[in-house]
């Protein structure tokens, strides 16, 4: 039969958080990671009118749907219609350089000299290489919902595919399934790749060269965002239970649960200054926590634009980019 074990916690009680194991070959009828019998992926929190004037430089566009920061660019994903605003970080008062994409952005991930560009309604991963500023397609089929380098290869999270599909640099591409209800994101920490499946708010170990989903863990009561740290972990907001929830990724063990009252959902990570950022949609607002010790320290908050469900950071000068997906702008904020 399947094992469970409980899993440590250090902030706040850890109500269900449990090991699920694949060595078994036998059925069973009831999933202890799964929370309620038809499960929804958690949505983010519905922000109110803004009360506070946001914090920085507002950049005026449509809908934020992804958004990141790449190479002295900042790359914004526009919901309608789906296209690129590419804006100059020492120049943001100069016009964005526009681009169309096939559909509506889900989610952008910096790789190594591009942003990796997941558009589930079209079947294709786009990538824009900075910066030359010239974008290319992958053709997925299904609904791709995220995509990262691994090494000369990328993975992508294939979302309702429920599961992850390794393209090669050269060669055919090889499909890695099993236990997910969906494959939602990917990350890699340290040695150890992680997906995240918000219909089971879990997350599980990868086996790439093995091709096999392993252990998995919960992730709160509304896994929604993660992101790697420094330090071989990867960082989830729980956006229901309202948490940021650390699990180190090799081997998968839950290190941290920190409760972040107010609707967290996006997350960004600053890895020169081991700051987490993570939006509170109910609040519209955006915090930034110091993770480099045993629990978040809170050394930032900012009012935000509306519905602040993006976030991403600039490395080189530590400033915070939050994208309303509302239509109410992109903001650039300098701690």
């Amino acid at each position: 039969m399947r094992r469970f074990a409980a899993v440590s916690w250090i902030a706040i009680p850890l109500a269900g958080a449990l090991v699920l194991s694949g060595c078994s070959s036998a059925k069973s009828d009831s999933d202890d990671l799964q929370i309620v019998a038809n499960p929804v992926a958690a949505k983010p929190a519905v922000s109110p009118a803004v009360t506070v004037k946001p914090a920085g430089q507002v950049l005026a566009g449509g809908a934020v749907s992804a958004l990141a920061v790449a190479q002295g660019t900042l790359v914004v994903a526009l919901s309608q219609p789906p296209s690129l605003q590419l804006y100059d970080l020492d120049a943001l008062a100069s016009p964005p350089v526009n681009m169309p994409l096939y559909g509506k952005a889900g989610k952008l991930t910096v790789a190594p000299g591009r942003v990796e560009i997941a558009e589930p309604d079209r079947g294709v991963v786009q990538q824009l290489t900075l910066p030359d500023r010239k974008l290319t397609e992958t053709k997925t089929g299904g609904q791709p919902a995220a995509s990262i380098a691994y090494g000369a290869d990328r993975l992508v999270a294939m979302g309702a595919a429920k599961d992850i599909q390794v393209l090669p640099a050269s060669g055919p591409a090889r499909t890695i399934g099993g236990q997910l209800y969906s494959a939602d994101d990917v990350l890699t920490a340290g040695a150890g790749v992680v997906v995240l499946d918000r219909l089971r708010t879990a997350v599980f170990s990868v086996d790439v060269a093995g091709g096999k989903i392993n252990e998995g863990l919960r992730a709160g009561d509304g896994a929604a965002n993660a992101v790697a740290d420094s330090y071989g972990r990867i960082l989830v907001t729980d956006a229901r239970a309202g948490a940021l929830i650390a699990f180190s990724a090799s081997p998968l063990i839950m290190r941290q649960r920190y409760p972040v009252p107010g609707g967290a959902y996006g997350i960004a990570y600053d890895a020169k200054r081991s700051l987490a950022w993570v939006t509170l949609t109910g609040r519209n607002e955006v915090v930034g926590f110091d993770v480099r010790g045993g629990e978040p320290v809170e050394k930032y908050r900012f009012p935000t634009v509306r519905q602040p469900d993006s976030v991403g950071v600039d490395e080189t000068s530590g400033r915070v980019v939050i994208g309303s997906a509302t239509g109410e702008g992109t903001q650039v904020i300098q701690p």
